[in-house]
């Protein structure tokens, strides 16, 4: 919602005309109000959609494309039906900014892509490969790519075999146990639901006990977990934009107060990090891991935009962390401050965001979509 706020301030209103839809956590589709679409709009505690005088819709395809529909819970609209009531205008591009479940993995954008419309960011699969933690580092690691020890288990079926007992398969792709990980590794240990961001469900252990607690809390939601060895080093991310042929910004530097870069030190805690943009990195290191971000970006299949985050071990060494498909959007996020610290201003990145939108729909539109033998 925050990054939402954002955009919608910085974008040309004589350029664009900008429908607010907010999706509540029961997914209903709103229609908001420009001027209040928000409760506690500077409070990120405490921050809502105000659902007051929202207004029910949807979107459809119709002959002339992607339209935002008015919902009567009396006379839904049908397809094509031409209910001019019902229909609030055309839908040249959708800027999801819908970050985690639902939004972020690939669930709305193959609605999107049922629309057929243009949408900012990944598409289906760079967007679920993005959100699986799992699935992206065996991509990462086939593709050569630097990545850290992990090991991944599925929820336990029998009571007997919760905890540390469960069987998983290792960043080499054969068997093993918990218990092998945890020597290979030592402790600390990062666990992890495999699908899931912002640093939600996980948790730091320092010990078997610690690990054990760790393992409930993240199955609480997925069923599949990751493990992760610690990396003593530096905190890089790097932004990419493009679609085939992608850049990269400038990296920037994390450095998080709390016991690790949590959700509160995201999010709530207005101490919980400090930010060095550009990152202190020698021009060697900056070619190098803005060609190891482009490359990550290529290799999970990705488009529009993404930010990469690095490890930068004592030894010189970049480890790709993970992708996000569609991060944080605020004036403050790292993804348009490292763009704007490139030479590139907010409100011309989603100029450009928008056009590569656009871009890749008129792509899509020259392949054939029908067969007759």
């Amino acid at each position: 919602m925050q990054s939402a706020k954002s955009i919608y301030e910085a974008l040309d209103k004589a350029k664009y005309e900008v429908f607010l839809v907010g999706i509540d956590k029961e997914g209903r589709w709103l229609l908001e109000d420009a001027a209040n679409y928000l409760l506690n709009a500077e409070n990120p505690k405490l921050i809502a959609l105000n659902r007051a005088n929202a207004k029910p819709v949807t979107a459809i395809t119709t002959e002339g494309g992607a339209e935002l529909i008015a919902l009567n819970p009396s006379t839904p609209p049908r397809r094509g039906s031409g209910n001019n009531d019902n229909r609030l205008g055309a839908i040249d591009v959708f800027f999801p900014i819908t970050h985690g479940t639902y939004g972020e993995d690939g669930c709305l954008q193959g609605f999107l892509e049922l629309l057929d419309a243009a949408y900012v960011g990944p598409g289906v699969l760079g967007s679920a490969v993005g959100m699986d933690k799992d699935v992206m580092k065996r991509l990462l690691r086939d593709a050569g790519l630097p990545i850290g020890r992990f090991f991944v288990t599925l929820r336990p079926r029998k009571a007997s075999q919760r905890g540390g007992q469960a069987q998983g398969i290792t960043e080499q792709g054969r068997s093993g146990n918990i218990e092998e990980f945890i020597k290979e590794v030592g402790f600390p240990i990062f666990v992890k639901p495999a699908n899931l961001g912002s640093s939600v469900g996980i948790s730091k252990a320092k010990d078997e006990d610690e690990l054990r607690k760790a393992i409930e809390e993240a199955f609480l939601y997925d069923t599949k977990i990751i493990l992760e060895e610690f990396i003593k080093g530096r905190e890089i991310e790097v932004s990419v934009l493009g679609n085939e042929n992608p850049e990269a910004s400038l990296p920037g530097e994390v450095r998080s107060s709390h016991n690790f870069y949590s959700y509160e030190a995201k999010y709530i805690d207005e101490a919980g990090a400090s930010y060095d943009i550009p990152a202190r990195l020698s021009p060697e290191e900056i070619s190098r891991v803005q060609g190891l971000a482009c490359r990550a970006f290529q290799v999970l299949e990705c488009f529009g935009m993404g930010r990469v985050d690095f490890f930068l071990r004592p030894t010189g060494e970049f480890v790709v962390n993970e992708i996000n498909t569609l991060p944080g959007f605020t004036k403050i996020s790292m993804y348009p401050k490292l763009w704007e610290a490139t030479g590139v201003p907010y409100s011309e990145l989603l100029e450009r965001l928008i056009e590569l939108a656009l871009e890749k729909k008129r792509e899509k539109d020259k392949l054939k979509r029908t067969f007759e033998p």
